[in-house]
């Protein structure tokens, strides 16, 4: 007996949610968001447009499930964690990026999505009980979340688009460079090299340093 999701004699595999956002996982790794479509996506199935529309009655549905499925693999820990609060809030944001790496256009299709699925809500219970147990209240654990989350999105978003599709070389450096040559500007001169460095984890780190102590800095205050 043949396995119901297994294609016989030609046809196609059944149509289920799960099977839907790892092809349209696939499609945006192979080809971008830009040309990710649900006709594109329902050809990749072997099925009608319209069969689609059962699981996701818009595009944007189906991007906050992909977003979803992104944070599955973040892995953030469900017991307790050694280690300082800043050390594992540094370590939630990392998990963030590398999830949002590990896809091209990954920040792209997170954002604005808001899933209220269980990786997401798992991810930001987590990240927010790492400060309510350090001391922050509700408030400002809700905030701190957003900001790190937003830094987190917003700086991959940046990294990504500074990276040419299917090239291993960043896009090039040079028409900022030729920029600050043409005019008097200079603070950006002496900072160039770092400006068009493209050591986006040291960037990244320097931004969630910043991050870091200011909640340290609003915990003492507190």
């Amino acid at each position: 007996m043949s396995n119901p999701s297994t294609p016989t004699r030609g046809r196609p595999a059944r149509l289920d949610q799960a099977r839907t956002v790892e092809t349209a996982l696939d499609l945006l790794n192979k080809a971008g968001l830009d040309a990710l479509t649900m006709r594109r996506l329902a050809d990749a199935m072997g099925v009608q447009a319209g069969a689609l529309y059962r699981y996701f009655a818009t595009k944007q549905e189906l991007l906050t499930a992909m977003a979803e499925r992104m944070l599955s693999d973040v892995g953030t820990p469900r017991g307790p964690v050694d280690g300082d609060w800043s050390e594992r809030l540094a370590g939630l944001a990392r998990a963030m990026r590398t999830a949002l790496l590990a896809h091209r256009d990954g920040a792209r299709v997170f954002a604005g999505t808001h899933s209220t699925g269980a990786h997401t809500l798992h991810f930001a219970d987590t990240l927010t009980g790492v400060l309510r147990e350090a001391g922050f209240d509700d408030a400002d654990a809700a905030r701190a979340l957003m900001a790190v989350a937003n830094f987190t999105v917003g700086h991959t978003l940046e990294e990504q688009a500074a990276l040419e599709p299917g090239a291993e070389a960043p896009a090039d450096p040079g028409r900022l460079v030729d920029a600050v040559a043409a005019g008097s500007y200079p603070h950006l001169t002496a900072t160039l090299p770092v400006l068009t460095s493209t050591d986006f984890t040291a960037h990244f780190e320097f931004g969630l340093r910043l991050l870091i102590e200011g909640l340290r800095a609003l915990r003492q205050q507190r």
